[in-house]
């Protein structure tokens, strides 16, 4: 078995609820806008623990987005640090941030962003592929998300052969293809009418529940916030638990 079949082997593997996957301390992102100063976030300390869902809401402009990709390593804080792991993420490397986005992180957004002219599967192989998994073995894992996620008679399609909850199936599918310890979604239903969204949040319960996978996700949509374990609003640059009725 190759080296990034074996990571993704054991990455499939739950961990504790109790372990501490990820701490923010004092995280702080200001934006500069001509002579204009916009403190976004505001000395944000919190902590996601394994298997956690934790929803992220909060009006637009907010932050929600700005602090996804923080966490997500996309984008570097004013001030602050960020832990995965124990490790601090902007201390390491641009070479070993690459390697943690694509081992130990998946990301969706809301527009799926699939290459037009790959099918499906050939989609959902890429981040095993970048990892340099033979072909052979990123198929079989490609093909083993793409039935996880619903589409197992689908491996052919090309996105425009797809519906718009299909293809984001597909966006799912790619981002958790290495089994990664964290899934961050920003507004990830925003495009899909309800029965469809409804239809991708029992992915994400379902990745999270049989794959051990911990969300955190930046929604409006108020079902989705009801139906994870946390919600914390983003207001004001600061988060706050939000009660859940």
């Amino acid at each position: 078995m190759s080296e990034a079949r074996s990571a993704a082997a054991a990455a499939m593997k739950p961990k504790r609820a109790s372990a501490r996957l990820i701490e923010v301390r004092g995280l702080d992102k200001t934006f500069y806008d001509a002579d204009r100063e916009i403190r976004v976030l505001r000395g944000l300390d919190f902590v996601v623990q394994a298997g956690e869902e934790i929803a992220i809401v909060g009006q637009s402009g907010t932050g929600k987005s700005t602090l996804l990709h923080i966490i997500g390593s996309l984008e570097k804080p004013t001030a602050g640090k960020v832990f995965f792991e124990g490790e601090d993420l902007f201390a390491l490397d641009e070479k070993a941030l690459a390697e943690f986005r694509n081992r130990k992180l998946g990301f969706v957004f809301q527009f799926h962003y699939l290459l037009a002219d790959f099918t499906a599967l050939e989609n959902v192989m890429m981040p095993a592929l970048i990892a340099r998994m033979p072909d052979d073995e990123a198929s079989k894992l490609a093909a083993e998300m793409l039935t996880v996620v619903g589409l197992g008679d689908k491996f052919g399609r090309r996105p425009a052969e797809l519906s718009g909850g299909e293809q984001q199936r597909v966006a799912v599918a790619r981002a958790v293809v290495l089994r990664p310890r964290l899934l961050l979604a920003d507004e990830p239903t925003g495009n899909l009418d309800p029965h469809t969204a409804e239809e991708v949040h029992e992915i994400f319960h379902k990745l999270n529940r049989e794959l051990g996978i911990t969300l955190v996700i930046a929604t409006h949509n108020e079902r989705l916030m009801r139906s994870v374990g946390r919600a914390l609003r983003l207001h004001e640059g600061k988060l706050l638990a939000e009660p859940k009725t």
